[in-house]
C-alpha cells in the first residue's frame, strides 16, 4: 500500500511545518486540512521522511478502507499517512480506537480536501488526540522562500520600503495565484485548463462525500457570484432571490463551499455597546489565480478597471495575511462595517492591541484614507491601544499623525 506519489519538484518550505512538526511531537494524530492540490501530501511526505513511515491515499483504496477500517489503519511503521480520509469518514472512529489503546505520539497524519469533523457521518471529535492544521495555497513568500515577517513588522512598527512591487506587479502575482501546479509549472501546462478541471473535480466530484447536492447548477453559479464578489459585502436576502433558492439552501451552500475551502469567511468585528455594527461576515475565495481563472479576467482590463483591481488586491492580502495569522496565538481577524458605512477591510485583535488594515490597489494615499481608522481608534478601539495603516502599492512608508501608516505591499513578505 505505500505509494512514493509525490513530486520532489514541487517540493517548497512551508510556514506551517514547524507547527506540524510540534503536533508529530505532542499529539498522536495530526489533520492536515486545506483545498484540493495546495500540497497537503507532499508536505506529509516531507515531513514524514526522516521517520519510518507507511502512505496509503484513499483515491485508491477507498473500498479497502469501507470493508475492513480497523484492518485498514494498522500499521507497524513510527507515522501512517492517510490521505483524503473525508473518503471513508468511519476510519476516524477506528483511528480513535487505535490511538486510545497506544497513546504513542506521532502515530497518524491524516489529510482532507474538506472539514473532517463537521461531516454529518463522523461521530467521534479526536478531542484531545489530535490537531488540526490548515494548509493553504502559497504565499507570495513561500514562492520566494521567505519567512514571515509581517507580524513582527506590524508589532514593532518597522516597515520597509517598496522597490518593484507597484501595482502592475502586484496584479501579474496576484493572476498566477498559489496554487503549487500552475503557479511551478506555468510553461508546461494550460494554466485556465488546469482551474476548470480543479474546480469540477471539487464540485462534480468531492462534494458528494459531504452532502447531496440537488441543485448542482444553482450551487455552481453561487460559486461563480462569490468569485465576483470576493472581499465585498453580499446581502443574502438579494443573492437568494437572484438564484431562486431559499435563504436556508443559500446558507448551506455557503457552508458547503466553506467546508471544501473554496471559499472564507470572515467574521464581522463586533462590540456589545456599539448597536449600529454590522453582525455579516465578508467572503473571500482562497486563491486568486483561481478567481481570476474563473471569472476569465485578463490582467490589463483589471489594471484598468478600480473595481476589479480593488476586489483583486484586498483577496490577495487576504491570502497573504491569514496563512500568518494562523501561526499566531490569540490572534483574530475580522473586519468592521456598520450601518453608516464606515468600513475596515481588516481587524487584527490581539491579547494587547489592535491593528486595522485598509487595503488600496493605487500608489497614492489621501488625508482621508485614514478617516475610518481614526473614528474606529476614538470610538471602539478604546480599552487597548491601536494602530492604524493603509497597505498600498506605492513606495514609502509613512507614519502619519496618531499612530497611523501607510505601508508598501511588499512587507507582507519581504
Amino acid at each position: 500500500m505505500v505509494k512514493e506519489c509525490y513530486n520532489p519538484i514541487m517540493v517548497k518550505q512551508r510556514w506551517i511545518e514547524d507547527k506540524i512538526k510540534t503536533s508529530l511531537a505532542t499529539r498522536r494524530v495530526t489533520v492536515l486540512v486545506g483545498a484540493r492540490q495546495c500540497g497537503k501530501t507532499t508536505l506529509a511526505f516531507e515531513l514524514a521522511k526522516p521517520n519510518d513511515f507507511e502512505y496509503v491515499t484513499l483515491d485508491d483504496e477507498e473500498d479497502v478502507a469501507n470493508s475492513d477500517p480497523n484492518g485498514f489503519i494498522k500499521h507497524n511503521k513510527q507515522t501512517m499517512i492517510i490521505d483524503e480520509i473525508q473518503r471513508v469518514p468511519k476510519l476516524i472512529t477506528a483511528i480513535k480506537k487505535a490511538v486510545d489503546s497506544d497513546t504513542r505520539y506521532g502515530q497518524y497524519i491524516i489529510t482532507g480536501s474538506a472539514d473532517i469533523q463537521s461531516l454529518p457521518s463522523v461521530k467521534e471529535s479526536l478531542a484531545g488526540r489530535a490537531k488540526k492544521i490548515r494548509l493553504r495555497p502559497f504565499t507570495y513568500g513561500e514562492f520566494l522562500d521567505l519567512q514571515p515577517k509581517f507580524f513582527n513588522r506590524l508589532m514593532n512598527k518597522k516597515f520597509i520600503n517598496n522597490n518593484g512591487y507597484d501595482k502592475r506587479k502586484i496584479i501579474e502575482i496576484a493572476f498566477k495565484g498559489g496554487f503549487p501546479e500552475p503557479l511551478l509549472h506555468q510553461d508546461e501546462i494550460n494554466v485556465k485548463d488546469w482551474y476548470e478541471d480543479y474546480t469540477d473535480l471539487i464540485l462534480d466530484h468531492d462534494l458528494k462525500y459531504i452532502a447531496n447536492i440537488k441543485r448542482q447548477t444553482k450551487l455552481r453559479m453561487l460559486f461563480n457570484i462569490i468569485n465576483a464578489y470576493s472581499s465585498k459585502f453580499i446581502t443574502k436576502s438579494d443573492l437568494s432571490r437572484e438564484l431562486a433558492i431559499s435563504r436556508p439552501t443559500l446558507d448551506e451552500y455557503l457552508s458547503l463551499l466553506e467546508k471544501v475551502y473554496l471559499i472564507d469567511s470572515v467574521p464581522a468585528w463586533f462590540s456589545r455597546d456599539y448597536e449600529t455594527a454590522n453582525d455579516r461576515d465578508k467572503y473571500f475565495m482562497c486563491d486568486t489565480g483561481l478567481m481570476c481563472s474563473i471569472l476569465n479576467w485578463n490582467e490589463k482590463e483589471v489594471y484598468k478597471d478600480s473595481d476589479k483591481s480593488g476586489k483583486l488586491t484586498e483577496t490577495f492580502v487576504y491570502n497573504q495575511l491569514i496563512p500568518q495569522v494562523e501561526l499566531e496565538r490569540n490572534v483574530v481577524l475580522s473586519h468592521y462595517r456598520d450601518s453608516r458605512k464606515r468600513e475596515i477591510d481588516f481587524i487584527i485583535e490581539t491579547d494587547n492591541a489592535i491593528y486595522g488594515i485598509e487595503v488600496k490597489s493605487g500608489t497614492d494615499i489621501k488625508l482621508d484614507s485614514f478617516k475610518h481608522l481614526e473614528w474606529f481608534r476614538d470610538n471602539m478601539a478604546k480599552d487597548k491601544p491601536f494602530t492604524g495603516i493603509v497597505i498600498y502599492t506605492g513606495e514609502r512608508t509613512m507614519h502619519w499623525k496618531n499612530g497611523m501608516y501607510t505601508v508598501p505591499i511588499n512587507n507582507l513578505w519581504e
